[in-house]
């Protein structure tokens, strides 16, 4: 159920789209962990980032239904593209399924396994990448992509406010440490610049310098 904030923000910026509005819909009816997708809201915000930097080259670490690769790939160049990685292999027919349908098919590339056995494998140089994967995990995605992406490139990392169990002292599951130690270790990273957002469950933008 959308708040009524949610709603009133749905209806005054750009609508989603009949595809993605369709992936939405079955992924809420479909997946138990349908929360995990990015949703309209933060969809228009991802290809607006993306859009605002012109980005070209893209590295996304958590696929999930393939909502949010969608989104930025929307707004990349026609010889631009999008790196999707995703370890879960029982969503690889959900994502191609909806691949497939997308007009911008041809902009994403989806890789399937682990994205710390991928990511070193990778020989671009990527304007932005976004991490959305195993929370416990983020410390080190951050520094396996960090020499990957361009100077004055971004970083973006979701979920961290967790639903607010971060600011929870009784919360010590290896998820919200995971962030926990992930926030810290961006809050003193001295090569970034950072701003904490804090929309939906927590978004941190990161500017390598």
């Amino acid at each position: 159920m959308f708040t009524a904030e949610e709603l009133y923000i749905q209806s005054h910026i750009d609508p989603e789209g009949e595809l993605l509005s369709r992936l939405n819909r079955d992924t809420n009816v479909k997946l138990v962990r349908s929360r995990m997708l990015s949703g309209h809201i933060q969809g228009r915000m991802l290809k607006m980032f993306c859009r605002m930097i012109n980005a070209k080259k893209v590295l996304e670490l958590g696929t999930f239904t393939g909502y949010s690769s969608q989104c930025f790939a929307e707004a990349l160049p026609d010889d631009g593209f999008i790196y999707t990685i995703e370890e879960n292999d029982e969503l690889e027919d959900f994502i191609n399924e909806y691949l497939a349908l997308s007009p911008n098919k041809d902009k994403i590339r989806l890789l399937m396994g682990d994205a710390k056995k991928i990511i070193p494998t990778l020989e671009d140089e990527f304007d932005m990448v976004f991490i959305d994967a195993d929370k416990r995990e983020y410390c080190e995605y951050y520094n396996l992509v960090f020499p990957k992406v361009r100077k004055g490139g971004f970083m973006l990392a979701d979920n961290t406010l967790w639903s607010g169990k971060i600011l929870d002292e009784s919360e010590h599951d290896p998820q919200t440490e995971g962030l926990r130690r992930f926030n810290d270790m961006v809050a003193s990273d001295e090569r970034v610049e950072k701003v904490f957002v804090p929309s939906r469950d927590g978004l941190t933008i990161i500017y390598k310098k």
